[in-house]
């Protein structure tokens, strides 16, 4: 349950018609695919959690591994894309809610879940629970409905909708709907800690059930808009169920977006906390962002957190704010898994080939990515890495001013060449 809140969010409700309108045809191959890379990837974080357990999440995996510049280089692809799959998730919020002012509502649901986590607001076991069956309920009943009710006529399809040459960027895309496995993989602060035996079956259900409800939505939405009108969605279960004269059906569903929505944002808030509170103990970020002893780190973290999504949702549209997201996580991964492969057998609970595999599969789904998306993260990581470069550079400098200029009442003139002597 508490992976279902972080995972169902942005990528049932969202990105089915961005991936349609690349895969057609090819969606369901595109998802398995999505799937499976998404596998590798928490196998990869599952065992350096384990091995790592206070490096402070991937950042940490990494910098321990591969060292400070690629830790760098995957901690900017995942900022930006947190920033994209927030703006993503806010953006489908509004779509479904209050489409007439998307860019307001998007922005209002931003400060929602940036307040919530900068007052350290924590959801119970109870509120968890209930979100993502509420969720799921909601997902269950437009595919019942979308079933039980014959179609509209079609209209023509898309030129081109079923061209194979899209069949690895759908894939791309369609990762997001299953990030968010990283509450059970790699727990936040708070969060419960699974055993081995636990993960084994827990990882591979959860993703497995995520998968089943990708599909299934999407054939049902499928059945009634046709290729086509699915493509053009900006909010295609609504439109679905409008088509299947479920119209009653609406505001659940809408209910169900913005549940989805400010659960899904919780984890994201809650995963650049941990990423940036990490940057600063090395040094990467300011120091003033470290958390304080064991505590949280302080409510500026969710402030930048917060500003880059706000970026992203006047830059851009929800679609694309989502394939940013995707393009920006899944060269995060790229880096994670390759750290995975330098483990000891010992800290394995996996084979060293899955995480060859999904570094493989992230880099060629990250490369697979919209143009748009992948010029934008790219640009983000040279400017984030050489950012945090300077400012690691600053901070070592100032250590060793720290330590090379002595206390003023340390110091002593020798009056036959005025040196300053240092007491021991």
């Amino acid at each position: 349950m508490l992976g279902l809140t972080s995972t169902v969010g942005a990528g049932v409700f969202l990105g089915l018609a961005p991936a349609a309108s690349i895969s057609g045809r090819w969606f369901v191959p595109a998802a398995l695919i999505a799937a499976l890379a998404a596998l590798c990837c928490a196998f990869s974080t599952a065992d350096q959690a384990r091995g790592h357990p206070h490096a402070g999440g991937g950042y940490g995996y990494i910098r321990t591994q591969l060292g400070p510049w690629p830790a760098r280089m995957g901690a900017s692809a995942y900022l930006l894309g947190r920033a994209g799959v927030a703006a993503a998730v806010a953006g489908m919020a509004a779509a479904y809610a209050f489409p007439e002012n998307r860019v307001l509502v998007a922005l209002l649901v931003l400060v929602c879940g940036g307040v919530l986590s900068a007052t350290g607001v924590r959801l119970g076991t109870g509120v968890l629970r209930a979100s993502a069956a509420l969720v799921v309920v909601v997902l269950v009943l437009v595919v019942v409905t979308c079933f039980g009710v014959a179609p509209p006529p079609a209209p023509a399809e898309l030129p081109g909708s079923d061209d194979f040459t899209g069949f690895m960027g759908a894939a791309a895309v369609l990762f997001v709907a299953f990030t968010g496995f990283e509450r059970v993989t790699a727990p936040f602060r708070g969060d419960p800690v699974h055993s081995v035996r636990t993960q084994r079956w827990a990882i591979p259900l959860l993703l497995v059930l995520v998968l089943g409800l990708t599909l299934a939505v999407a054939a049902a939405v499928r059945h009634q808009l046709g290729a086509a009108r699915l493509a053009l969605s900006p909010a295609p279960l609504r439109d679905a169920l409008l088509a299947a004269d479920g119209g009653w059906l609406v505001p659940l569903v809408q209910l169900g977006a913005l549940v989805a929505a400010l659960s899904v944002l919780t984890s994201v808030f809650a995963g650049s906390r941990r990423a940036l509170g990490a940057m600063a103990r090395t040094g990467d970020v300011p120091g003033r962002l470290a958390p304080v002893g064991e505590g949280r780190a302080p409510w500026q973290v969710d402030v930048l957190s917060g500003a880059a999504a706000v970026a992203v949702v006047l830059l851009a549209p929800p679609a694309t704010a989502l394939a940013i997201g995707a393009c920006g996580t899944l060269f995060y991964y790229a880096f994670t898994n390759a750290s995975a492969r330098l483990l000891l057998q010992e800290e394995r609970t996996w084979p060293m080939r899955t995480a060859c595999f999904g570094l493989g599969l992230s880099v060629l789904l990250a490369m697979s990515s919209p143009v748009d998306a992948l010029v934008t993260t790219f640009a983000a990581m040279v400017i984030g890495t050489v950012l945090l470069g300077l400012c690691a550079r600053i901070a070592a400098r100032r250590r060793a001013a720290a330590m090379v200029v002595p206390p003023a009442e340390s110091r002593t003139s020798d009056s036959r060449d005025g040196d300053f002597l240092l007491r021991e």
